[in-house]
């Protein structure tokens, strides 16, 4: 899978910040993990397991207790944190706070981008960390389709000219969305999700055989298309088996696991005559009862005095 970096351009784009110094352009300034770090400790003088790859944050409690020093101390204690090098150095509370007049001649010294937010710290902290973990996630790269049915996201496997294209697309009709069609990239966001979302190069387009590729948003609106989903069901479309036993009631619980996270999976046979669009409908709504406590088979159980059967 390898490992991922996000630029400081996407960050500002992204969360309520803006540049007081920067030492070149902020695309080519990379952030490559995830956490942020609040230097109080670090200014005080502590410096063990100071993680300079860290963006750092400048918060209430640090520029005031940076306030209250003398002017040679805290240039000392600055001087400190920029000769680490950190990606940036971000000062929360633009309205209250002001970065020091230190602070900017050593990032120019150590070529260290300084922003600022008008965000609480807080705030600031929980809209960066979401947008790392997003972007830096690990992530990969599976051949199907991802479609959101009644807001349950359902990824869709199966051997090429099964048929999922022209199921993503009567899905469509029917008025739910297409996220991804042939590349589905799917990102690790903590370690019960799985986000997923289409490759930019080929987002929103689709391909029918027989047709070629459709521009889903601008044939059904973009309505009917939307930029990622997190992922609730897997459903692996395969030929129908005659010789297979298919699931008939829904009490045994299968799984599909991508990077280390098991998501809730089922087998749709597919044959001449199946409406399977409904069927996939019907698999998200039963899908979200689960979620929400109550599954059908077992209730059938406990009305036909079978519920020992259950165990």
């Amino acid at each position: 899978m390898g490992t991922f970096n996000v630029s400081l351009k996407t960050l500002t784009d992204r969360v309520s910040m803006e540049v007081v110094y920067t030492p070149r352009a902020l695309d080519e300034i990379s952030v490559e993990i995830a956490e942020v770090n609040r230097p109080g400790l670090f200014l005080a003088g502590y410096y063990d397991y100071f993680d300079k790859l860290r963006l750092q944050i400048m918060g209430l409690a640090e520029m005031n207790f940076l306030s209250g020093l003398t002017a040679e101390k805290r240039y000392e204690a600055l001087e400190q944190l920029f000769r680490q090098q950190p990606p940036a150095v971000i000062v929360c509370r633009s309205e209250e706070l002001a970065p020091f007049p230190e602070m900017q001649e050593l990032a120019q010294k150590h070529a260290v981008a300084l922003l600022r937010s008008n965000e609480t710290t807080c705030t600031l902290m929980g809209s960066l960390i979401s947008v790392l973990n997003l972007e830096l996630a690990p992530r990969i790269t599976r051949h199907g389709v991802l479609v959101e049915v009644y807001g349950e996201g359902i990824l869709i496997l199966g051997d090429s000219g099964i048929g999922k294209s022209e199921l993503a697309i009567e899905l469509v009709k029917r008025g739910h969305r297409l996220v991804a069609d042939d590349a589905v990239e799917l990102r690790k966001v903590s370690n019960r999700q799985i986000m997923g979302t289409a490759p930019e190069n080929i987002r929103h387009f689709i391909e029918l055989r027989g047709i070629g590729i459709v521009n889903v948003a601008r044939v059904y609106g973009v309505g009917a298309v939307k930029l990622s989903e997190s992922l609730d069901l897997v459903v692996q479309l395969e030929a129908w088996d005659p010789t297979k036993n298919y699931q008939r009631t829904g009490l045994e619980s299968e799984y599909y696991d991508i990077l280390g996270v098991s998501i809730p999976s089922t087998s749709i046979p597919v044959s001449p005559g199946r409406n399977l669009a409904v069927v996939l409908e019907t698999a998200a709504i039963n899908n979200r009862q689960k979620k929400m406590g109550y599954n059908a088979a077992k209730e059938l159980l406990i009305r036909l005095g079978l519920d020992d059967k259950m165990d």
